[in-house]
């Protein structure tokens, strides 16, 4: 068997890379092989601008923070020969917003992998639970440290209890009596009571609660001193520089500790690690929070018998039950002098206590703990191979999709109407409201008043509609921008806010609750008539369009209206054909913002006259479209970082919600008119992009608050949720399953539907 390796890895000072080199060997011992190092590979990443002389076994190496790497890795694996692949999993090791860029190697490889997590959060923020959960989900088999971890995946994270595997941390084999360090630290030391810590530094170890302990210790065993071996951690030394070191130097002079305190800055040897843990008398890990699920630094000390204190974190809790250990609570300097000088006074007691964590540390040694992950990569191998491949995605269900729930919607309206923006899930008050917000909650709550006739959806139409005619102007134009305290904050709008005005309108008049809003609704709408001929810009022209369209239905014999879906589609279609060229299907020399709404613009106009122009040109303006933004699996908008230039390459950031929005109605739209299933089949994956269907892997639909994150940018996601992108997935959600319900396509709903509506 064949593995391959994603961690860091030495001669890079960290705590994972040498997880990983000591998984490696003990993997290797259980695997008894003639030639080990071709039976692994190791993928190496590196900090932000650090490199390192690695050894042969390192055959890829990642850097952090360049995106490109991790795909170039994930291919590198597919064509190595590896059978399997391990991943140890840390937040700050891999690059993007917590390490997003990890998702999208594992999204290429083609091979079974097990992840390692190392770090589990009780209150992970949503990109962290988002990420944890995709690892998850794509492995073959999850490995944590403490039944904790396990809880914390089950309960939190809802991992199924069945992919979770409990491999506790290894621990070296202990050193032989007459093994001798080949740096000996403790030799200045010999004839002391010796207190012991090590690994990397940082403000969460808390050394300063044993400093400040050693005046009362020093008190009742003058012989006793404190060593702190290990260098400031890479990450906060070039962050902090040596702030904290310094810190604890001042501290250790303030109360006169010189002669018993001594902070000893080196990287040593595992085998001299070990001949240290043995040979000292206590050694204390004094983190300053229980949010620990796993540390590295406590299993060697009980792997190698010594006697240890702890404050009480939780993997500290779990590994020093059963009197393997003590602990004393967070930052009580006191409670931990007095446990330290009753143990250096009872001998008997400080021996019983160290044979306690040899004994348990017997089960943790690494040949032990390599045999259970080389166990659980034979049994991951035997089930793949029973496996058939899958072809294609799943098909999407009503049963897929979140339950609806709009109370994101109600937190960002208030008597006047919905409110244009949010600090993450809160209102953001400063930024007011705009007309467009208002006219796509005003189609959204048509939507929804259609399915749940509920006094809540009306009360909620009434505003949106109410916020409209307030910004009408009496030319008919509309105002776009109202401050907060209701001062108007532009005089014309513009001619996007406009149409998408006109298409909330026609909507209503086609859709209204009864007909005292049919009649406002016609009001409004036919006062901004007169400007419908002037407008110069494409999807102000084409949100008119759909306005149009949907006033049509209800009054299919309006001749002048007719006649004005006919010449404004005429702009359209006259913008198509003086842009279009042998590799070039669309309406401008560039494509910018909101872009399916100019072919579902003219699938609208298409299904109301009936003019074959107008669906030649949409589905083909369309299809253009489709195969730039599916250019893998999944869909990926034109960004708005540059936008898409003929001729140059394809913006993929900062992607954004209304992009989508316009793709799920288009192309079902597109599926309406054909009945091909391909548009079917394009419009749900359009919808999937708000579940995590997308370049990062990530959903921006946060189903604790019922909004939609504010944009796929290319370090993570934008966690502002917005009336724009709120409004634009749950007018997706509800077009998708309009269309699940139907019965439409190969997806047909066979059972009954139960929707929530939160509010």
């Amino acid at each position: 068997m064949k593995i391959a390796y994603i961690a860091s890895f030495p001669p890079r000072e960290c705590g994972i890379a040498t997880f990983t080199q000591n998984l490696m060997r003990s993997i290797g011992m259980n695997q008894s092989l003639e030639h080990p190092a071709d039976a692994l590979t190791v993928i190496a990443v590196n900090d932000t601008g650090q490199q390192y002389a690695y050894s042969d076994q390192v055959a890829f190496v990642i850097n952090q923070d360049q995106k490109e790497d991790y795909a170039r890795a994930a291919e590198f694996i597919n064509q190595c020969g590896a059978h399997i692949c391990v991943l140890q999993h840390e937040f700050g090791i891999y690059g993007g917003d917590n390490g997003v860029y990890i998702l999208s190697l594992l999204h290429q490889l083609k091979i079974p992998f097990v992840t390692t997590f190392h770090t589990i959060l009780k209150d992970p923020l949503y990109l962290q639970k988002a990420i944890l959960q995709e690892i998850a989900r794509l492995s073959s088999g999850v490995v944590v440290m403490s039944q904790k971890a396990v809880a914390f995946l089950d309960n939190i994270y809802e991992i199924p209890p069945e992919k979770i595997h409990l491999i506790e941390h290894g621990v070296p084999e202990t050193v032989l009596d007459n093994f001798t360090a080949s740096d000996n630290l403790l030799k200045p030391f010999l004839g002391k009571r010796i207190l012991f810590t090590f690994g990397l530094l940082n403000r969460n170890k808390g050394i300063e609660t044993v400093i400040k302990a050693m005046p009362a210790i020093v008190a009742r065993h003058p012989e006793a001193v404190y060593l702190v071996l290990g260098n400031t951690h890479p990450g906060v030394k070039r962050a902090s520089g040596e702030e904290y070191r310094q810190y604890l130097l001042d501290l250790i002079n303030r109360l006169g500790m010189q002669d018993h305190v001594f902070l000893i800055s080196r990287f040593v040897s595992e085998a001299d690690l070990s001949y240290y843990l043995k040979t000292i008398d206590i050694y204390v890990t004094p983190y300053l929070n229980e949010a620990q699920i796993t540390s590295g630094t406590l299993s060697y000390a009980v792997g190698a018998g010594a006697a240890v204190l702890s404050t009480p974190y939780w993997h500290a809790q779990e590994l020093l039950a059963e009197e393997r250990g003590h602990l004393f609570d967070f930052k009580s300097s006191q409670q931990l002098s007095e446990i330290v000088t009753g143990l250096l006074s009872a001998p008997s007691r400080l021996e019983a206590l160290k044979k306690r964590a040899f004994d348990y540390g017997q089960r943790m040694r690494w040949p032990r703990t390599g045999k259970k992950y080389l166990h659980l990569f034979n049994r991951i191998l035997e089930e793949d191979l029973l496996r058939m491949p899958e072809v294609k995605q799943q098909p999407l269900l009503v049963t897929d999709l979140p339950p609806f729930d709009l109370s994101h919607v109600m937190r960002l309206t208030d008597g006047t109407g919905i409110l244009q923006h949010a600090k993450y899930g809160i209102p953001n008050f400063r930024e007011g409201y705009c007309i467009d917000d208002n006219s796509r909650a005003l189609v959204l709550a048509l939507m929804v008043y259609r399915r749940h006739k509920s006094p809540e959806i009306l009360k909620l139409l009434t505003v949106y509609l109410s916020f409209i005619h307030y910004m009408q102007r009496p030319d008919g134009l509309f105002r776009n921008f109202m401050a907060f305290n209701r001062d108007f904050m532009d005089e014309i709008g513009s001619e996007d806010a406009f149409g998408r005005t006109v298409w909330s309108l026609g909507l209503l008049i086609r859709h209204a609750p009864n007909s005292a809003y049919r009649e406002m609704g016609i009001e409004i709408f036919h006062a901004s008539v007169p400007h419908f001929r002037s407008l110069r810009y494409l999807r102000g022209i084409a949100n008119t369009i759909i306005g149009i369209a949907r006033y049509l239905s209800s009054f299919p014999t309006d001749e002048p209206m007719l006649e004005l879906l006919s010449e404004l589609s005429g702009k359209l279609t006259a913008a198509y054909e003086k842009e279009k060229g042998p590799d070039w299907h669309w309406f401008e020399p560039s494509m910018l913002y909101d872009n399916a709404i100019l072919p579902l613009a003219l699938l609208c106009a298409y299904e109301v006259n009936g003019d074959p122009v107008l669906k030649q040109v949409g589905l083909e303006s369309l299809t253009f479209l489709s195969g730039i933004c599916f250019p893998g699996a999944w869909f990926s908008p034109v960004g708005n970082r540059g936008w898409y230039q003929k001729g140059g390459p394809v913006p993929r950031f900062d992607q954004q919600a209304i992009e989508t929005m316009a793709m799920v109605l288009a192309t079902g739209q597109a599926f309406r008119i054909t009945g091909q299933e391909d548009w079917l089949d394009k419009m749900h994956l359009c919808y999937r992009w708000f579940l995590g269907a997308n370049d990062l892997h990530v959903p921006l639909f946060d189903q604790q608050t019922g909004g939609c994150c504010d944009g796929l940018e290319e370090n993570g996601i934008n966690r502002n949720q917005g009336a724009e992108s709120t409004l634009a997935y749950w007018i997706s959600h509800l077009a998708v399953l309009k269309n699940l319900e139907s019965g439409t396509g190969p997806w047909q709903i066979t059972y009954p539907v139960q929707t929530r509506v939160a509010l």
